[in-house]
């Protein structure tokens, strides 16, 4: 089936030393030979990585594998992936995607392929799959380079990717004019120059494979099945950890690193979610001086967006929230030097309402063209403005009727006039890249696309309750599922197969001990309720806290092991080097449903019974 790929090629790698050249005149840069662009060692840690996972010789993997890369590597030169998003560096647009490559074809390993097939055909076609994986996950952005950035050679001449590899010194900037999701529909332009007729040849073999890498590449996920899945996965995981979702990448991020996520998330925010200068109910009213926010729900749905990508560390007090949007000079302060502003909204039909609120300027949002109309009425601040308590709801007129999760897959648009960062320093012995390659180590995850029918008991006990799934991905309706013990354990199912939820860490909210999986209280409650601030609007009819109120609603299932005295609580005793301390949690009947393959049981923790 290889044997098309064994005969002899020249390779960039392969090639004589390019001739040294003198620098390029100030503001251009000198295209390089993938060679060069591929000879760091995080690229070449990350090219061992993608071999490994592959069944191949070293020559096949020459042919089927680096060819592309690098020709890629040649083509994108260093572009970042984006303006100001994720890995909006120079070269960032390769490191995407040699990270997206190894994610997915470690994530490929758990899947069976095509599914439903016989086990002979699954082996047959093998390798057809994994490479297929790879290719999808490698084009998903390459669209970028043909509709999202303009370049030209210093005699002005414009350069595009169908031309092939540049040739001379360039430089480049992004369109002002660029369509958000126009880059999934250019791939089509792109992906023959990285792929050859005999890669192409060979996947059209395969009309399972080949369709949905096609569909994948015309940026139609929805029908691409398995395939798109992984591609999805891969993208949220190399995103996740380039924006600091691990700790030891988040230690090594620019100065500003945390300032730049306040701001990411607010401007996809305010293009995808808030409502703005709406007649009553808004999320906020744009003035032609200033942008005035609801402080509750900018605050709720700022913490939500970006713990949802991974982005650990954010304050759960709303009060800390405004202080950090504050100290980083986004929220603009008060005559006495507070966060919290207190103004009155009036429409110019005679609507009135008061509201504390966040004041920022425009400009860190959008470029004046494409700022919104300002509004019609008017803000009036009034003197005596205050803090807002933490708890506070009423100032949140638009949450009850707003989207409040986020997409898994997300891609906040870039802004323009934002300057990229430096490229990540080479890396050290404690460089991130371990946390990448070793993301999925603790077991095999698989796609979210679907529940466990149920959670029965194990067999010889009955069954308190079996829970049929109702949506395991975001609805498709645009509307949040209010927040239930259901909906929990289907948050908790994608988490973990996403790895947005780490299990088996220092710090995890979920352990496997006793051969199941053990959930950590109040934490693991306290996070989704983070995610969803419905949460707390329900809990507060109730006159409980909105992660006991979710603890209820989870115990009302009957999905956990009691002890024998009838205890709900479990304690485990976690043993360290030096020192020991307690955690207190659920215990899960039946874990299967969350994990492809359960997990080791932690050694460091030991099940106590009272």
């Amino acid at each position: 089936m290889l044997s098309l790929f064994q005969r002899k090629r020249t390779h960039p790698t392969t090639g004589p030393s390019p001739t040294p050249v003198s620098e390029p005149p100030k503001g251009l840069t000198r295209p390089a030979s993938a060679a060069s662009l591929l000879a760091t060692s995080r690229r070449q840690r990350l090219l061992e990585h993608i071999w490994q996972r592959t069944s191949l010789s070293r020559k096949q993997f020459a042919s089927l594998y680096l060819a592309p890369l690098e020709r890629y590597a040649e083509l994108v030169q260093a572009f970042p992936a984006s303006e100001s998003h994720h890995h909006a560096y120079p070269g960032g647009m390769l490191d995407h995607g040699l990270e997206i490559v190894a994610y997915a074809l470690k994530l490929r390993q758990s899947h069976l392929l095509p599914a439903g097939a016989p086990p002979e055909i699954q082996a047959a076609q093998a390798e057809a799959w994994t490479a297929g994986a790879a290719y999808a996950a490698l084009l998903h952005d390459i669209g970028k380079v043909a509709v999202d950035l303009y370049v030209e050679y210093a005699d002005g001449t414009a350069w595009h990717p169908w031309h092939g590899p540049l040739k001379r010194p360039y430089r480049f900037r992004y369109r002002k004019e660029r369509e958000y999701r126009l880059h999934s529909a250019a791939t089509g332009l792109l992906y023959t120059q990285l792929l050859d007729r005999d890669i192409l040849d060979w996947l059209s073999g395969y009309p399972d494979l080949w369709a949905a890498l096609l569909y994948v590449l015309a940026g139609q996920y929805e029908h691409a099945g398995t395939l798109g899945e992984l591609v999805r996965l891969a993208d949220q995981a190399s995103v996740a950890q380039e924006l600091g979702g691990d700790p030891s990448k988040a230690l090594a991020a620019p100065r500003h690193a945390l300032q730049r996520k306040l701001l990411d998330g607010l401007r996809y925010l305010l293009k995808e979610e808030f409502k703005l200068n709406q007649p009553q109910a808004s999320d906020g009213w744009l003035t032609q001086d200033a942008l005035w926010l609801v402080s509750k729900t900018v605050s709720d749905k700022l913490r939500a967006h970006l713990l949802a990508q991974g982005v650990d560390g954010i304050p759960a007090n709303n009060t800390s929230v405004f202080n950090v949007l504050q100290d980083h000079g986004i929220a603009q302060a008060t005559a006495d030097g507070k966060a919290i502003w207190k103004a009155t909204v009036t429409s110019d039909t005679g609507w009135s309402h008061s509201f504390t609120f966040l004041k920022l300027s425009p400009a860190l949002i959008w470029e004046s063209a494409e700022r919104p109309a300002p509004y019609d009425g008017t803000v009036q601040v009034e003197q005596d403005t205050a803090p807002e308590p933490a708890s506070a709801t009423a100032d949140a007129p638009g949450v009850a009727g707003m989207r409040i999760e986020t997409p898994v897959h997300l891609s906040p648009p870039a802004t323009s006039g934002s300057t990229a960062r430096d490229p990540p320093a080479e890396p050290t012995a404690a460089d991130g890249v371990d946390a990448l390659l070793e993301l999925f180590a603790a077991s095999e995850p698989t796609a979210t696309d679907a529940m466990a029918s149920a959670f029965a008991k194990p067999a010889g006990q009955t069954a308190a309750k079996t829970l049929t799934p109702t949506h395991a991905a975001p609805e498709a309706s645009g509307h949040a599922q209010e927040p239930s013990g259901e909906h929990f354990i289907e948050w908790l199912i994608r988490a973990i197969r996403s790895r947005k939820l780490i299990i088996n860490d220092a710090k995890a909210l979920v352990h496997t001990v006793a051969d199941t999986a053990y959930l950590v209280s109040p934490g693991v409650f306290q996070r989704y309720a983070q995610e969803h601030p419905q949460t707390a609007l329900l809990a507060k009819q109730e006159g409980m806290a909105d992660w006991r109120w979710l603890q209820k609603r989870f115990e009302k299932l009957q999905l956990h092991r009691k002890q024998d005295s009838g205890l709900n609580i479990w304690t485990c005793e976690v043993t360290g080097q030096r020192k020991s301390r307690r955690l207190h949690g659920y215990l899960l009947d039946n874990p299967h449903g969350f994990f492809e393959q359960l997990p080791p049981n932690n050694p460091y923790l030991s099940l106590l019974k009272s």
